[in-house]
């Protein structure tokens, strides 16, 4: 039997834990959007941020951080726009190249030269483009 070095199997434990670690999701080849899937108490929660919008809707009230970027949606949930102080965006997340469809979680998403659109198991969802956002 082999024994190996601690460093040698501390290095190997950090690859692993890293690999678990590395955001779920996507950016869009403009990117100008990012997705990620988060998994909060079992249930997995689909976001997506857009950078670049041409008109800002008016932020609410109850609402004191940013506001018209960020949208969520869980598997089974309606979709909507989130107040949000933070942002999804990341340079290390994989390209989804226009045309082609991402499926994790319960949550398709097919990317265009035109947007975003991205659903849940019930049909929920949102597009995103920079001229325009929809919730459906």
């Amino acid at each position: 039997m082999r024994c190996l070095p601690f460093a040698v199997l501390a290095l190997s434990l950090a690859t692993a834990s890293n690999a678990q670690d590395r955001p779920i999701g996507f950016q869009t080849p403009s990117k100008n959007i990012a997705c990620q899937v988060f998994t909060d108490n079992s249930e997995a929660v689909l976001r997506c941020d857009i950078m670049n919008i041409d008109t800002r809707p008016r932020r609410p009230a109850d609402c004191e951080l940013e506001w018209g970027n960020a949208f969520e949606m869980s598997v089974k949930g309606a979709a909507g726009r989130i107040c949000a102080g933070d942002t999804i965006m990341d340079p290390s997340l994989p390209v989804l190249a226009y045309g082609e469809v991402w499926q994790r979680a319960g949550f398709t998403c097919r990317s265009e030269q035109t947007g975003l659109t991205c659903f849940n198991a019930m049909q929920r969802g949102f597009s995103l483009a920079r001229t325009k956002q929809e919730v459906f």
